[in-house]
């Protein structure tokens, strides 16, 4: 097995804040959110429940996919092509032949949103919908369609872990070009919003009727959230052939099961806590290296008591600066440890935290605060990043900078 390290040489993001990294960056860096009304899914829910949602509709996404009408493709896959195209922009890519590349894509309801439409029709008369609206539904479609629309050919995967999908594509994909299957590979998530997601999470009682709060004493749940993002991994071998491309290095990750509820993580915080664990362990760091962590932090009563006990426990009384993004994506599920990957990127690059939104009071059960202002000006070497997802499915990933000095 050939061991080498992982860099990052391009990104792409669609989300509720931009349609790519330098607009999502603007809103980012300005504390704008994404969060408002329901205006393009048709729920009845449009008035009660904020999400973060893309103005943009279907037709829109395909012209700037480049995708040609006569192919079925759900907004899901429209959401992934946009980004996952971004990413190779970036990283100057042209030739998906030059070495053996792959693409690793994660999502939740996949092309449900397309299914939607045709049950619509097909309930009220069953001679009515279009089938080709079915075919879009599963995961792997979304991830299928990326993959040609980007003439992927060496590697193609799907990962649904619920809310930790694309950052176990991260994870995946570095192990990949570790172990030297690949030379190069697009990994990241994409999700659109849904009624199925929207009437689910509502069944749960764990939407916010306003903004989210995460980590705020007085926390009422999540907004949900839609879009892509895509990161374009390589090896060691193949990023140094062009140095000046290296974002910077995906250093760690760690993936831990507490199995604890289907919904709900552990009181105790233990998958959360290994998971970081690992991903220390991995990048060959202890947690005072950590400058900060993108939280998972949905604003839900569960997870962020959950999620800030681990962080205690790991860090004790050096915990680094903190903040859940969410606060302006909204929670993206499957493609959520993906966009808050690019947005450690955005803040290793810029050297800046962006702040948690709509936070005012610490949790008694907690001793520290997410940061609630832009830090400009930072001293930022090594980020992490946490995705839980339903089951107890967890995944930690570690970010690091780099110098051209480090590279020889």
């Amino acid at each position: 097995m050939s061991e080498s390290r992982v860099f990052i040489t391009g990104t792409g993001i669609i989300s509720a804040v931009g349609n790519n990294a330098d607009e999502v960056f603007q809103a980012l860096k300005t504390e704008t959110s994404g969060i408002g009304r329901i205006s393009l899914l048709e729920t009845v829910h449009c008035d009660d429940l904020p999400a973060g949602e893309i103005k943009l509709s279907n037709r829109q996404l395909r012209e700037i996919a480049g995708l040609p009408s006569g192919i079925p493709c759900s907004r899901t896959g429209l959401l992934g092509l946009i980004a996952a195209r971004q990413a190779l922009r970036q990283a100057k890519i042209d030739d998906m032949d030059a070495c053996r590349t792959g693409l690793i894509s994660g999502t939740t309801a996949g092309g449900m949103d397309r299914s939607e439409v045709f049950y619509r029709s097909f309930m009220d008369d069953h001679r009515r919908g279009r089938l080709r609206d079915v075919v879009t539904h599963d995961c792997g479609e979304s991830t299928e369609r990326i993959a040609d629309g980007l003439s992927v050919r060496d590697y193609v995967a799907t990962i649904s872990t619920a809310c930790s999908s694309s950052a176990n594509s991260i994870l995946y994909g570095s192990r990949l070009l570790k172990s030297g299957i690949l030379d190069r590979v697009i990994v990241g998530g994409t999700e659109a919003l849904t009624l199925f997601t929207l009437n689910g999470f509502n069944s749960l009682l764990i939407l916010d009727r306003n903004v989210c709060r995460p980590f705020d004493r007085d926390r009422n749940g999540l907004n949900l959230g839609e879009g892509a993002a895509f990161l374009v991994l390589e090896s060691e071998r193949i990023a140094l052939t062009v140095p000046e491309r290296i974002l910077c290095e995906v250093t760690g990750y760690g993936n831990a099961c507490d199995a604890y509820h289907q919904t709900a993580s552990s009181p105790e915080g233990h998958g959360a806590w290994l998971s970081m664990k690992k991903a220390l362990e991995t990048a060959k760091l202890q947690p005072d290296d950590i400058d900060y962590i993108n939280a998972h932090g949905t604003g839900t009563q569960n997870n962020d008591l959950s999620e800030g006990i681990a962080i205690e426990r790991l860090f004790e009384s050096g915990i680094p600066l903190c903040s859940s993004t969410k606060s302006y994506t909204g929670h993206t599920l499957g493609a959520a440890g993906a966009t808050e990957a690019v947005i450690c990127v955005l803040t290793l690059a810029n050297q800046i935290v962006f702040p948690n939104l709509n936070f005012n009071n610490r949790m008694e059960e907690l001793h520290f605060s997410p940061v609630t202002t832009c830090r400009r000006d930072m001293r930022l070497n090594h980020v992490m990043s946490n995705s839980f997802g339903f089951g107890g499915n967890n995944t930690t990933i570690i970010l690091s900078g780099y110098s051209h000095e480090d590279l020889h």
